[in-house]
């Protein structure tokens, strides 16, 4: 038996969806276009070097400090508030045949020429090869993540909605690249493990949908798959704003006050996040009523019994 789900104040999702595909495509377009052009600003971590933390008694000045390292030979260096305006972090990249202490000393004493409170809180060195092991790693890692949940939607879904999964993973991790390439945000390991969170973030969301979907198109007595795509967004839309306002809050306090260490963490989870739940309506959902999903191919296989079509009495 089918059911007639009624719905009151429907939002007609779909009528939107031609210029969200083309939005959609304009972004990622552009995205890939700086990935290429301007490439990613990827961190010591990947690149390996040195990472310097300062001291000072008095707040810095990060205008002062650049020119003196500069006069040094240190003009490449990547200087920046690190917690608060006395802290500074000096990141560096590798220097054939300096070590990193000798490299730590020579900005100390260029540093304590300007003022002679700063003191050293700590220095780090990633080695290059270590930094290539991290890259080799961290790209398996993510195209690892999209395989094992390309062959999850594979077998939970029919390939309409699998197919318009995958293709909402691909350009949730896209456009989140593309923007911290077109704004050369260093791209480190906890950046990483926000690009890997947001895969998951993404496909859990438009999991929620889809099966709202699926159920809606083998309930509802309608021939009509844009208004049964409709009502089933409209029916979860209540529990992704606040699964996704709640999450949004949290990270805006993080990106705000959580410290330049996550920042850049906080961030990718940001911009994730919100084109994640965008993505789950207009790219996954929107692809799988252009591929053809209808009521008849959501239905589940009728399995005939041997035997089925014999005549009992006979």
């Amino acid at each position: 038996m089918f059911e007639i789900i009624k719905t009151e104040r429907t939002i007609h999702f779909m009528k939107m969806a031609k210029p969200a595909f083309i939005l959609s495509a304009l972004l990622v377009l552009l995205s890939i276009s700086s990935i290429a052009i301007k490439g990613i600003n990827w961190g010591l971590d990947f690149t390996g070097g040195t990472v310097i933390e300062v001291g000072y008694d008095k707040p810095a000045d990060l205008e002062v400090i650049r020119p003196l390292l500069a006069a040094e030979g240190f003009s490449d260096a990547v200087i920046q508030h690190f917690g608060s305006s006395r802290d500074v972090l000096i990141r560096i990249a590798p220097r054939e045949g300096v070590d990193s202490a000798h490299l730590g000393s020579q900005m100390l004493t260029a540093l304590q020429g300007y003022d002679k409170s700063v003191e050293m809180r700590r220095i780090e060195f990633v080695g290059p090869n270590v930094g290539d092991e991290l890259t080799e790693q961290g790209g398996l890692a993510l195209i690892a993540a999209l395989i094992c949940i390309l062959l999850y939607v594979g077998v939970r879904f029919e390939w309409r909605l699998a197919s318009g999964a995958v293709a909402a993973l691909a350009h949730d991790v896209i456009i989140t690249l593309g923007i911290f390439s077109a704004l050369e945000i260093e791209f480190d390991l906890t950046i990483l493990a926000a690009l890997l969170t947001v895969i998951g973030y993404s496909l859990n969301d438009t999991i929620v949908v889809f099966d709202r979907i699926r159920e809606n198109f083998r309930r509802m007595r309608i021939d009509d798959s844009v208004e049964i795509m409709d009502v089933s967004l409209t029916q979860t839309l209540s529990r992704t704003l606040i699964t996704s306002g709640t999450t949004l809050m949290v990270l805006v306090s993080l990106f705000l006050k959580g410290g330049a260490l996550i920042h850049g963490f906080a961030l990718a989870l940001l911009i994730g996040i919100v084109v994640g739940t965008y993505s789950s309506i207009y790219v996954a959902s929107a692809l799988a009523l252009r591929l053809g999903v209808t009521r008849e191919t959501m239905l589940p296989p009728v399995i005939e019994k041997e035997g089925a079509d014999q005549d009992p009495m006979s």
